[in-house]
């Protein structure tokens, strides 16, 4: 179906109207929240202050784009938005290209703080005992990762990685922080644990098959790690207990990516086919469950998320134009498309 427009004339028009003063009456501006459906995160065009946030209700049917913006008096958000996490009742939107970190209130979307103390190329961000991990990667030069207290944002300490290593996607688990160690310019298979007792390198995780961790997710206490291969790419259960690592492997499925897991499932791509496949299966799918566009090698499946049974795929037409988003059944079917801002890369729950 295609979304409805609805949610987005509105917020137009609070935004030209309100009641006007006079000495019997107080500017009336109606408070629309933002805790009932998906927030998506849009990138702009690098070197332009033109990221954004996209809302759309939990039932598809509304949305509105650049909701930052109009919730903060028309501030522009910053450049590139790389990635969100979430924490209690706040919101952390990290701006690669600006160094900064802003900080919202996840229902009104009201900045209530920034961080940009220590930030040199900020990546990916994970949230444990009490603290906001950042991952920071200088293309050659420093490699390290931030820790920051999120009672009052204020920075605590930097962790210094090799200058030969990659400091890329960090997760939660166990209490601990895992960091990815590989991205498309350093391919490896090993990851690097933080005891955030300490805020200190625990120990480094070598994965035993693949020639790349391509993405590390977070579930049920274990990181899981998805490596591409050829001909076969493979799923490694990492627990934060220690325990031996369990790999799954997707035969025939080469330079898989994009891990999520939903409903005791499997999700992943490779190129732009999709594949699903249960989480104990002793057998890998020999067939897609869906086929997204094909962008190329850079935007195809630009951003994905698997969301509490439904999938989301993401056309990214550049970083001119805005980006299309379908939207399916775990079976395959789809129900929904619609437009957000330019190169989207992320949909979060918030509900």
């Amino acid at each position: 179906m295609k979304l409805n427009r609805l949610l987005q004339f509105i917020f137009g028009f609070v935004l030209l109207f309100s009641i006007s003063c006079t000495s019997d009456y107080e500017e009336i501006i109606p408070e629309i929240n933002y805790n009932n459906g998906f927030l998506i995160t849009n990138e702009g065009n690098f070197g332009t202050p033109n990221a954004d946030v996209t809302f759309v209700t939990k039932d598809l049917s509304l949305m509105q784009n650049d909701i930052y913006k109009t919730k903060n008096n028309n501030e522009n958000l910053g450049d590139v938005l790389q990635t969100m996490t979430f924490n209690n009742d706040k919101a952390y939107l990290l701006l690669n290209s600006s160094n900064r970190i802003t900080v919202v209130d996840r229902v009104t979307f009201k900045k209530t703080g920034e961080i940009t103390a220590q930030l040199n190329n900020p990546r990916y961000m994970a949230v444990a005992n009490g603290n906001l991990y950042v991952t920071n990667d200088q293309f050659g030069a420093g490699k390290f990762v931030n820790v920051y207290k999120l009672s009052d944002n204020s920075f605590v300490k930097k962790i210094d990685f090799a200058t030969t290593s990659t400091v890329e996607g960090i997760v939660e688990a166990g209490g601990n922080i895992y960091v990815q160690n590989t991205n498309a310019f350093n391919p490896g298979t090993t990851l690097t644990k933080i005891n955030t007792s300490t805020n200190t390198i625990d120990s480094q995780i070598q994965v035993p098959n693949g020639n790349n961790i391509n993405k590390i997710i977070s579930y049920n206490n274990s990181v899981y790690a998805i490596t591409e291969g050829a001909p076969n790419s493979y799923i490694h259960q990492i627990p934060a207990s220690g325990a031996a690592i369990t790999t799954t492997t997707l035969t025939g499925i080469e330079k898989a990516t994009n891990l999520q897991i939903d409903g005791g499932r499997f999700y992943f791509s490779s190129k732009n086919k999709i594949y699903s496949m249960a989480m104990n299966a002793t057998t890998s799918p020999t067939s897609p469950l869906i086929t997204a566009v094909d962008g190329g090698d850079y935007f195809t499946l630009y951003g994905f998320s698997v969301i509490d049974g439904r999938i989301f795929t993401v056309d990214v037409k550049g970083f001119t134009a805005a980006s299309e988003i379908t939207v399916y059944t775990t079976a395959g079917t789809a129900i929904s498309k619609f437009t957000a801002g330019m190169g989207a890369n992320g949909i979060y729950k918030n509900y």
